[in-house]
């Protein structure tokens, strides 16, 4: 359990970053579709290259049919996720558009209890109110009852976090026959795939400078690639929902990104939101899990690891 939520919170910290790259490349005229293309299409090369030079079976697939798999985390996922997410940040803040993206855990924890039949325990109830309180904190929708809030830009993020919601759901199933790094690589081949034949090729001239190049390099490495190996290596040994949960450790590391580097406002409110998220972090690793405490009636039932 340590070693998964060492893991699942390392990825989140490092997601926690995206909006650093993405503000600079929006600096160079590029769109929030454009954006994630250039995230996608980064990131599908640079694990290309390195599978490719160190682990050539990891393209191995058993089925032509596993692609629905892929299909789910590359375009209904990332695509989607990315899309809303930079949007989001487009049209807020980064604190708030990464704070709204992790509208998530919810939705997992509902989808998995479906899915997986995972138990809705006690400790996992609290946890996420915890989560949830404090996202709306740093959004500071709960103090000021959206008075001040573009309500665009809140629909979008709850779209995120949809997309995002359903990468965990997706991987659950395709972590049952592929290793991680498989579902990686194919989630970006398959988004990318969804992307190109979109974006604006007039732009490439850009790339001529060295700081957009080092940006959408930048955004498919440590954000991205990495990240979503670390995570989904995390997700193999815990239930969906509780990684989910861990995860909201990225709206703090969003939000301090966006203070030091950004110079955006922070306040009272924002602090309590992240003592908030982090306070659902620590109660899901240190409270021991009691089947009798299930909210969801699943006494004696685990949930599914897979």
């Amino acid at each position: 359990m340590k070693r998964a939520l060492i893991l699942i919170i390392t990825g989140a910290a490092l997601w926690g970053t995206i909006g650093w790259y993405v503000n600079h490349l929006y600096e160079f005229g590029f769109t929030p579709f454009e954006v994630v293309t250039l995230r996608v299409t980064s990131t599908a090369i640079l694990l290309i290259l390195y599978f490719g030079l160190t682990e050539k079976k990891m393209f191995k697939l058993k089925t032509i049919k596993d692609g629905k798999y892929f299909i789910g985390t590359g375009i209904f996922s990332i695509v989607f996720f990315n899309f809303c997410l930079f949007t989001t940040m487009n049209l807020s803040t980064l604190p708030i558009a990464t704070a709204l993206l992790y509208t998530a855990p919810i939705i997992v924890a509902i989808l998995s209890r479906i899915l997986f039949k995972e138990a809705f325990t006690k400790k996992k109830f609290i946890a996420l109110l915890l989560s949830m309180m404090g996202i709306l904190l740093i959004v500071e929708i709960l103090p000021s009852l959206g008075q001040n809030f573009q309500w665009l830009a809140l629909v979008f993020g709850l779209g995120s976090g949809l997309g995002y919601a359903l990468y965990s759901i997706f991987s659950k199933y395709a972590l049952e026959t592929y290793h991680s790094k498989t579902i990686t690589l194919y989630t970006f081949i398959v988004a990318t795939a969804g992307c190109l034949p979109f974006f604006p090729y007039d732009k490439i001239y850009i790339f001529t400078q060295p700081a957009a190049l080092f940006y959408a390099i930048g955004l498919g490495l440590l954000p991205t690639a990495v990240a979503y190996i670390i995570y989904t290596i995390g997700l193999k040994e815990v239930e969906a929902s509780k990684a989910a949960i861990f995860s909201t450790i990225e709206p703090v590391v969003a939000t301090v990104i966006g203070i030091t580097l950004f110079s955006e406002a922070f306040s009272v409110f924002q602090a309590a939101g992240m003592a908030c998220i982090i306070g659902a972090v620590i109660l899901l690793e240190k409270w021991p899990d009691r089947n009798q405490n299930s909210i969801a009636g699943t006494a004696g039932k685990k949930g599914v690891t897979r």
